[in-house]
């Protein structure tokens, strides 16, 4: 499996795809040497592979034809998903594109149903994108290329032939393809029920006539009726789903009323009323009305809330019970960080920064890197901020009550920048742990480094121990004077 990142968006290619791409290369080679017409084509690649067979020439043409066909089929079938995922981020989703057999599929991070209006142009956009690379290569073969320039004119040709046979391909109305989404999800929002099963029956009725047609053509097509006999399959199973209830079919007006329970509980989480969110969650769970979907999803609300809540355990539990939805590497990742399990945190740090990128992730696999005693490697990572490291380092420490550790890698932390929050961190740590001395001395590193805010410091409840000692009080009343002064 191949993984980079397209404009910001993370995209997978599994083997299938490539093994998919140099079939159909392959099959291309066999056309070409099998079309009568190539016979009087004197470029390349029809004059190695018709007039020379069996040369080394042919064999290279042959070779790189499958190569074009690959890169083709990869270029089409990431240019169709990129205008699924490009119209998710237009309504304010992050998407994820994989690349397998025949094309791909886009995903995206909503834990809720996405609008009727906003799935019908996210599906749209698909083919628009195959017909907008289409167009650009026409546009390329017909005004950027001099004329006899054949051979890249013909390559034009085949790309601009494959994307809109994929654009048009994916318009028919039959399951899983774009078509099939769009038809169903206007017929269900306009008729309800009876317009979701019109739409499912308009799918299984084309995939009988495809199929007929392919076994009745003078020359069988047995692979497209295999297709289509899976697509019409497909429909099938919705259609017998829908008979025995196991799906609930929605106009999508208003949404279920746990649906939007569920909806008000992410909004507390993201507004950081973190207990509501709980509260919330835990009440849905409890609903007799809860489905499984509905259970997943709130799953994973009360992860996340855990997670803000610095308990690592108890987000554990609710990710595992998260079903048909992925759970964010860093989740992961900061879970065990909390537990102290710091051998699978340091793995899904590093992965979840391969994934995302995120600055906010480098930093915390950096800080994962310093607790495993490998600062030397945290501060190589491109980009570090070497006071962020040791914050993050040390926080997963603080949270979980191992003060004196956390006060070591604050303090181990000034060694490499001299920073007021990393010595004021550490003074916070000391305190906790009942190491007075060390906390003042840290206190005095703090507002050497440039730490003055003397009314915080006096409403910290991390500094609490050190309320009454006199040092602490006589140093916290010099620092509101020079406040003032």
């Amino acid at each position: 499996m191949l993984r980079f990142r397209f404009g910001g968006i993370p995209v997978e290619i599994h083997f299938s795809h490539l093994l998919f791409s140099s079939l159909l290369g392959l099959l291309m080679v066999l056309v070409v040497r099998g079309s009568p017409a190539a016979a009087h084509l004197d470029f390349w690649p029809y004059r190695q592979l018709v007039r020379e067979p069996g040369s080394p020439e042919a064999t290279q043409a042959a070779l790189l034809v499958v190569l074009v066909w690959m890169l083709i089929v990869f270029v089409s079938a990431l240019g169709h998903e990129a205008g699924h995922a490009l119209m998710l981020r237009a309504f304010g989703h992050r998407p994820s594109i994989t690349l397998l057999w025949m094309g791909g599929s886009t995903r995206h991070d909503s834990s809720f149903p996405i609008p009727w209006h906003q799935r019908v142009m996210i599906a749209a956009a698909g083919p628009l994108g195959g017909f907008m690379l289409a167009l650009a290569g026409l546009g390329l073969r017909n005004y950027g290329l001099p004329e006899d320039a054949q051979s890249p004119r013909m390559l034009l040709q085949w790309f601009c032939v494959a994307n809109l046979f994929w654009a048009l391909f994916n318009l028919l109305p039959v399951p899983t393809l774009d078509g099939g989404t769009i038809v169903s999800t206007l017929a269900t929002r306009f008729f309800g029920q009876a317009g979701f099963i019109g739409a499912q029956l308009l799918a299984l009725v084309l995939c009988l006539a495809v199929m007929a047609f392919a076994f009745a053509a003078e020359k069988p097509i047995p692979l497209l009726a295999v297709l289509f006999g899976m697509y019409g399959l497909h429909a099938l199973r919705l259609l017998l789903a829908v008979q025995r209830g196991d799906i609930k079919v929605s106009s999508g007006v208003a949404p279920p009323p746990l649906l939007t329970e569920l909806q008000q509980a992410e909004a507390a989480l993201a507004a950081g009323r973190l207990d509501e969110a709980r509260q919330q969650g835990l009440a849905l769970l409890d609903s007799k009305e809860c489905t499984p979907e509905l259970a997943s999803r709130t799953h994973h609300l009360l992860g996340w809330a855990a997670l803000k809540n610095g308990q690592g355990r108890a987000a554990l539990d609710h990710f595992s019970q998260v079903r048909r939805r992925p759970v964010e590497t860093h989740a992961l990742a900061a879970a065990f960080s909390l537990l102290g399990d710091e051998r699978r945190a340091l793995a899904l740090w590093e992965m979840a920064w391969v994934e995302t990128r995120d600055r906010t992730v480098l930093h915390e696999y950096a800080g994962s890197l310093i607790r495993s005693e490998r600062v030397q490697k945290a501060l190589r990572l491109p980009d570090v901020d070497p006071e962020a490291a040791f914050l993050c380092a040390q926080r997963p420490l603080f949270i979980r009550g191992a003060y004196s550790e956390a006060a070591a890698l604050s303090e181990a932390g000034l060694a490499h920048v001299p920073s007021a929050r990393l010595a004021y961190d550490a003074a916070c740590a000391h305190a906790r742990a009942r190491h007075l001395n060390d906390a003042m001395r840290m206190l005095r590193r703090a507002r050497e480094l440039g730490f003055h805010d003397a009314h915080y410091m006096a409403s910290d409840e991390d500094l609490v121990p050190l309320h009454g000692h006199p040092d602490f009080e006589q140093w916290l009343e010099d620092l509101q004077k020079s406040a003032l002064a």
